[in-house]
């Protein structure tokens, strides 16, 4: 029997318990192994590894591939995994996945525990009772050989960590404990908690909640199964200040602690209104999100959190408060990072229903697995206090069946509103208009209705109903979408497509990687992502490219046709033209005015419109182009493109900081390829070879790319548009040397610490 007690919070770190990491040896053989389930099986000669793994990242790019340019045309297969568990432990054990992909199924000494289709989904197997006194083999097989299963990169093996649990019988189960705040102001917040108990027997379940600087701010034990904790003068969480606090909750019988679980949690109330959509705490917010999907470029999907504090770090520079998990539930070390950092989630389930996109996609597991996989993720992920809304469903293709759609949305939604009622659920509707989805029920069925696109239909059922609460849950990039967001309040925000360039949905070969992101693979700003800058950010800023061309964009389903396809600008951060006709200057700011000037002589001043950009025909002339802004007559920014010479050497640069020695620490190094005054060469692209001594190893090359076809995984890669970039991973203390040479270039060298 499992009993419930009111108190907070989802369950971390436990101190009455032991928690141990089963990331490193591992044995690894990519194919079919017979009687590898067995644990005498012979594995010695097997690869050793360390999870999070992703196999499909090191393999070779092929027209040929199963996946097709929807898994960026990289390996797919079966693969095992083997590894030493120790001895017999007393009480309650099992083994925490948190994402294994695909198909997995689990062994303990030949015995099969468990397993999981979805490789998204979280997952445990109970080995109470299970293990042998002396040895113990544990062994994931996962597969992921029927394709085309997926229209993005998925990668394949045990991509997320891996962890043995071991507590006491009477304990805190799994995602057992939860936490309200159904209160909030400036001067106190109550905190209504509840956990979930494997067996009854507890002589007292107490709370004691810390402050961030370590505190204890409150405390009380349960009377009638619930508490409800009062925080004097508590520090929100806010999408600027994102400050979290700290629960211990301790379960005693006998007069001892026999589980202790400690867990961050955000003081917050967020809520969508109709008239004048989101909210947090007592600011109206525009949520100005964008849709990312899981892979790390270079990382392919085993990605180290310093990865994402990187990238979530650049996006938020760009104005960027929001994330859209798209459409998958997400490491859960990524909304840990959310949480930190200060972004809104809205955290996605499925791609799919009853009707696929692909041959071999979530389709086929989802009658049997839908209310498994969705609870999972929310009871996971509902203490995040950057999880605002769930989503069921992106563009589903069941609403063309509307008696079946309503049915299963009906379930969905009751699964997420029994396992997290504080949250409203959405859905990413596909052609709402043609499937009759505003009319029909279906949209009235969500607590807030997500569209992608179609913003002009959108408010037209606002209009029709002004009780909805509606959100633009995909959006292009076009002016347009954001002034029709920006000028109506009850638009509650945009998530653009996409925040990052990712691997596969390539339309066709040569091409890798879907390229429509405000950054690129390697986290480099593009274009468009200084434009929406100007757009999203008031603190002031100028950039400027050259616009050199034009190039047709073509609808890659007919479900979008009334996106913006229209002939799109082709930009370029440099003044190393191919001709020397006149060249137009594109330039984004956030000033009054911008004044440009070539080689020190003024081409005019322009005033800024809001959310416009500002563009000079300039007669190509060598030199340095200069870009002033200027707000109440002071100059507040500059940008400067100097023409470039011939490529002289390399230039390795890094953020500095000393290195853990664990999976989330890793070094980003950007190489550029510049000239004799230091200035980069965009049409430089020698092939740099990378060197690590010391502590260290190399984890990944990539230059952005979207056609090249070098391995991630080499020591070697070519520049592109004058640019490299590497991650680095310590393997010990002390200091780790990077060297980066290309022929008839002079090397560069960057030092790490390693602690």
């Amino acid at each position: 029997m499992k009993c419930w007690w009111m108190l907070g919070l989802a369950v971390g770190i436990a101190m009455g318990r032991e928690e141990v990491s089963l990331d490193a040896g591992w044995r690894f053989f990519q194919g079919s192994a017979v009687g590898a389930e067995q644990a005498g099986f012979a594995d010695g000669d097997w690869e050793v590894v360390e999870t999070p793994h992703d196999w499909s990242i090191g393999g070779s790019f092929s027209q040929d591939a199963p996946s097709g340019g929807g898994g960026g045309w990289l390996p797919t297969g079966e693969a095992w995994y083997r590894r030493d568990l120790g001895g017999a432990r007393e009480g309650a054990v099992w083994v925490e996945f948190d994402g294994v992909m695909a198909h997995s199924e689990v062994w303990l000494n030949g015995e099969k525990v468990g397993g999981r289709p979805y490789g998204y989904s979280s997952f445990r197997c109970d080995l109470t009772g299970k293990l042998r006194e002396d040895a113990n083999v544990l062994v994931v097989k996962t597969d992921t050989s029927a394709q085309p299963a997926s229209r993005w990169y998925a990668g394949s093996g045990i991509f997320r960590h891996v962890r043995l649990m071991v507590a006491d019988p009477l304990h805190v189960v799994p995602h057992g404990v939860w936490v309200t705040t159904p209160m909030v102001d400036e001067k106190r917040a109550q905190v209504e908690v509840q956990v979930e108990l494997s067996q009854e027997g507890a002589e007292e379940v107490r709370a004691v909640v810390f402050d961030p600087d370590g505190k204890e701010v409150a405390a009380g034990p349960f009377s009638d199964g619930k508490v409800v904790l009062e925080v004097v003068s508590p520090r929100r969480w806010e999408v600027e200040t994102p400050v979290l606090y700290q629960m211990k909750v301790e379960v005693l019988k006998g007069g001892a602690v026999v589980d202790e679980v400690q867990v961050p949690f955000g003081i917050r109330h967020a809520e969508f209104r109709s008239e004048s959509g989101f909210w947090l705490n007592d600011k109206n917010l525009k949520l100005k999100g964008v849709c990312l999907h899981h892979d790390g470029g270079a990382v392919g999907a085993a990605v180290p959190l310093d990865v994402w504090r990187r990238r979530l770090g650049r996006l938020k520079d760009l104005g960027v408060n929001a994330i859209r998990t798209a459409h998958n539930p997400v490491d859960p070390g990524f909304l840990d990072v959310c949480d930190q950092m200060g972004f809104l989630v809205m955290n996605e389930a499925f791609d799919c229903w009853t009707m696929g996109k692909n041959r071999h996609d979530y389709h086929e597991n989802f009658r049997d697995w839908w209310e498994r996989d969705l609870a999972e993720m929310v009871r996971r992920d509902r203490n995040h206090p950057s999880v605002v809304l769930y989503s069921v469903g992106n563009e589903i293709r069941d609403t063309h069946d509307p008696e079946r759609a309503l049915e299963v949305l009906e379930g969905l939604v009751r699964v997420c509103h029994e396992n997290d009622p504080t949250r409203p659920v959405t859905q990413a509707l596909f052609r709402p208009n043609v499937t009759h989805d505003y009319d029909n029920g279906l949209a009235d069925l969500l607590d807030v209705i997500g569209t992608n696109y179609r913003d002009a239909e959108l408010l037209q059922a606002w209009k029709d109903q002004p009780g909805r609460k509606i959100l633009g849950t995909e959006q292009g990039h076009e002016r347009s979408t954001w002034l029709e967001c920006r000028d109506h309040p009850q638009h509650a925000g945009q998530f653009l497509w996409v925040g990052i360039d990712y691997l596969g949905e390539a339309s066709s070969w040569p091409i890798t990687t879907f390229n429509a992101g405000l950054l690129d693979r390697t986290g480099w700003v593009q274009p468009r992502g200084w434009e929406r800058r100007s757009w999203w950010s008031d603190a002031p800023m100028v950039k400027m490219f050259r616009r050199v061309g034009v190039t047709e964009a073509t609808p890659p389903d007919p479900g979008y046709e009334q996106v913006e396809w229209k002939r799109r600008q082709v930009l370029f951060p440099d003044w190393n033209p191919e001709t020397s006709e006149v060249q137009t200057v594109e330039v984004y700011a956030v000033a009054d005015e911008v004044e440009l000037f070539l080689n020190e002589r003024s081409l005019g001043t322009k005033k800024v419109k809001k959310d416009f950009s500002l563009s000079w025909e300039v007669p190509f002339e060598e030199g340095q182009l200069r870009a002033v802004a200027r707000r109440g007559g002071e100059r507040v920014a500059v940008d400067e493109l100097t023409t470039a010479g011939m490529a002289a050497s390399l230039r390795l640069l890094g953020d500095g900081k000393p290195l853990a020695q664990d999976f989330e620490s890793v070094a980003e190094l950007e190489v550029e390829v510049v000239d004799a005054a230091g200035t980069r060469v965009p049409r430089a692209h020698p092939r740099i070879r990378w060197t690590v001594e010391g502590p260290g190893r190399l984890v990944g090359l990539d230059n952005g790319s979207v056609t090249s076809h070098e391995s991630f995984q080499g020591s070697e890669r070519s520049a592109f548009q004058g640019r490299g970039y590497g991650v680095v991973r310590a393997t010990g203390p002390g200091e780790i040397t990077v060297v980066v040479h290309a022929e008839g270039l002079e090397p560069a060298v960057v030092r790490i610490l390693a602690e």
